[in-house]
């Protein structure tokens, strides 16, 4: 007895079977007459039994056949059953939003709208460099950051689509010098330590846009200070560190500080949604419609004059340009 048998043989003889007619089997399967005969006599010589008997007016089972049919119900019921299991449409889809309250909820709120059939789950990685890796290794979907910052080997097995050029911002305990200001002009933070997640392993493309952004200027990035999961965690640390911070415009409220723009120039962190290569699920079109569409309607992939930004941002950002 075969181990292998496949699917489409057993198809074709349920079809067959059922119709007790090859015309109206090859209908119902759409394929070739000629080749449902062919599956047909081909199941036959793996199970090396006849299973029709045809003559010029009728087709029959035969014992064999009839004895198959039940089995052949139960495998090909038992293989779709399997296939629906990991069917990525009808999974749920784990989108990393980096932290609650940026521009990444506004997408994913927009999509559930477009697609309130699919289960669209959120998840918080807090960077871009460790959702990568999470994505790859198929514990995450989806996620939110600057594409550029990764290593091209992981670039190659992601899919990207720009989704805002993201104003900077710098977060600055209530009573820093620089808080009565409502903007920050980028050189009034020479002499500074400023955090931006040096020596944490998941935002590494976060510190380097810092490092970049920060030489020549005298600012200097602060060390490493302990990973803080979760939004009150990170505001227990950083008051206890005192040091500015490097945030976008949108990142929320922390008690005991405020949030001033960057200018002169105005630093720009681009956003892209990123997803495994590859990977199809309703989710994810309904995700990229949606960032399209928020993009278009509140222009986030404008660039102010004078911004400043990265040629390879810009290069992952505007392949075009």
């Amino acid at each position: 007895m075969p181990h292998d048998l496949e699917p489409r043989l057993l198809r074709a003889f349920v079809a067959v079977a059922e119709e007790l007619h090859f015309t109206r089997a090859a209908a119902r399967l759409y394929v070739a007459q000629q080749a449902l005969s062919r599956d047909i006599r081909r199941l036959e010589r793996e199970l090396g039994a006849e299973l029709f008997t045809r003559t010029t007016r009728q087709v029959l089972l035969t014992l064999d056949g009839e004895r198959l049919l039940p089995y052949a119900h139960g495998v090909l019921a038992a293989y779709d059953e399997l296939g629906a299991a990991f069917d990525d449409g009808a999974r749920p889809l784990l989108v990393d939003l980096n932290t609650d309250g940026m521009i990444s909820g506004r997408v994913l709120a927009r999509a559930r709208e477009l697609a309130p059939e699919c289960e669209l789950m959120a998840r918080y990685e807090s960077g871009l460099t460790g959702a990568a890796a999470e994505i790859l290794a198929g514990r995450l979907d989806v996620s939110f950051g600057r594409f550029a910052g990764l290593a091209p080997a992981v670039r190659a097995r992601l899919s990207a689509q720009p989704v805002r050029w993201e104003p900077m911002a710098v977060l600055l305990p209530d009573d820093h010098p620089l808080a009565g200001r409502p903007e920050v002009e980028l050189d009034a933070l020479a002499g500074e330590s400023v955090y931006a997640g040096a020596g944490n392993p998941a935002t590494r493309e976060w510190t380097d846009l810092a490092e970049r952004l920060f030489a020549g200027r005298g600012i200097k990035v602060a060390p490493p200070a302990p990973v803080a999961i979760g939004f009150e965690e990170f505001r227990r640390v950083m008051a206890k560190s005192r040091s500015p911070v490097l945030v976008a415009v949108d990142f929320p409220a922390m008690p005991g500080c405020v949030l001033r723009p960057l200018v002169d120039p105005i630093p720009l962190s681009p956003v892209s949604l990123v997803w495994r290569k590859g990977l199809k699920h309703p989710g994810v079109t309904a995700l990229r419609t949606a960032a399209a569409a928020l993009a278009e309607a509140e222009g986030w992939l404008g660039k102010p004059a004078g911004a400043w930004l990265t040629e390879g941002d810009l290069t992952h950002m505007c392949p075009n340009q």
